[in-house]
Parts: structure tokens; sequence; C-alpha cells
């Protein structure tokens, strides 16, 4: 897991961090532009947190948005579903 420094700056659409299992590398695209606030240093231990509880223990970052209008183009995890389910 690569995760991002404190006081890094992220930008929006833009790679901050990498995720890596056996089987592959997925970049992690920021949704928005931020400063890092915290970083979670338990996935350095126990990455699979990512996957086994991404709303709660597996969260990467916690970012300082710069620009609160980026929300608007955001979707929620419902819609993000169904979005996946038309293209499936």
């Amino acid at each position: 897991m690569d995760l991002p420094e404190v006081g890094d700056t992220i930008d929006a659409g833009e790679t901050f961090s990498l995720v890596e299992s056996v089987k592959a590398a997925s970049d992690i695209y920021a949704p928005i532009t931020g400063e890092i606030l915290e970083i979670n240093e338990e996935l350095g231990d126990s990455p699979e947190l990512v996957n086994d509880e991404p709303y709660e223990g597996g969260w990467i970052a916690k970012v300082k948005l710069t620009d609160p209008s980026e929300l608007d183009a955001l979707i929620d995890g419902e819609s993000y579903l169904a979005t996946l389910a038309e293209e499936a």
C-alpha cells in the first residue's frame, strides 16, 4: 500500500495512492482537491481493511477540501452501484 504523506496536496481526478495485491496493483484517484490532513496508519499492517471495511477502518486519508463546489460532482454509493449495473 503506497500512502500519501500528511501535508501533500492532491488534485481531483489524479492518483494519490496505490493499492497492491497478489493479482494486481490499482491506482486510487482523488475525488476532490485538497490537503492531506491524516493518513490511516493501520493500512500499513492491515491493507486488507480497504476491502474488508471500506466505510470504517479502511479509509485511506482525511483531506481538507479546497473547493466545496467539487462535492456537487460526486455521487453516493447507491448511485455508483446503479451505474455499474447499467454498464455490465
